[in-house]
């Protein structure tokens, strides 16, 4: 399934790992917002996502989007909103595209960073595994969905978990820095396929990328938690 810019506008008609997942980064807000600081070394996802990648992604492409974002919202009402309350209230309006831009990829990115602190399992759990098993028939074809998902994305954007219209889980490809917070729905889970997410270590190969972080890198517990708490 894919939301296209047209489809989501119709869709809206261990102590340290442990302190992160309680207190998500993501509900930070100010302005001059500030981008939170990387949640483990940049070393800590190797060799999945090298230390290089992480580097580039976090330290240009992540810090790039605050620094504009805190160009674009000065002296607007935005300034006064947190990160979050930016994304909705700037979806669809022509006028703001480019600070949705800029918020829509920094609060995906405080997301994508926060999902993969070491510590939790990298399986789901309990009923988060009944119903990743219900919605896709087991891991395995789970992963499966999530790479069909990411080909259905022309160019750049992410893969989320998120609910479909039935309250089912679904995989759900959006174009760009689109993500399901900004047509209401909820995030449990993001793959970041921007080249600049996986082109260092793993060239043309995205669907290697996405295999890799499904199968090593998330923590379960990140993303069980925020099916609990929807």
């Amino acid at each position: 399934m894919i939301l296209t810019r047209r489809a989501v506008l119709a869709a809206g008609a261990a102590s340290a790992a442990a302190t992160v997942l309680s207190t998500p980064s993501i509900g930070r807000a100010a302005a001059p917002f500030e981008q939170p600081a990387l949640p483990f070394k940049e070393d800590a996802l190797a060799p999945h996502i090298s230390a290089k990648t992480v580097g580039l992604h976090y330290g240009k492409h992540h810090k790039a989007y605050f620094d504009k974002l805190n160009t674009l919202s000065k002296g607007t009402p935005y300034a006064d909103m947190k990160l979050e309350e930016i994304v909705t209230a700037s979806y669809g309006k022509a006028a703001d595209k480019k600070i949705f831009n800029n918020a829509a990829q920094a609060w995906n990115h405080i997301f994508y960073w926060d999902q993969f602190v070491p510590g939790g399992p990298n399986r789901p759990e309990g009923k988060t595994a009944d119903e990743i098993n219900a919605a896709f028939g087991g891991y395995d074809k789970f992963i499966e969905k999530a790479v069909a998902a990411s080909d259905e994305v022309f160019g750049t954007g992410w893969v989320w978990l998120t609910r479909d219209d039935s309250n089912k889980l679904a995989l759900v490809g959006y174009e760009d820095g689109n993500n399901p917070v900004a047509v209401g729905r909820p995030a449990y889970l993001g793959i970041d396929i921007w080249e600049h997410a996986y082109y260092v270590d793993y060239e043309n190969r995205k669907p290697a990328h996405i295999k890799a972080v499904l199968e090593n890198l998330v923590n379960w517990r990140f993303v069980g938690d925020k099916i609990s708490a929807a």
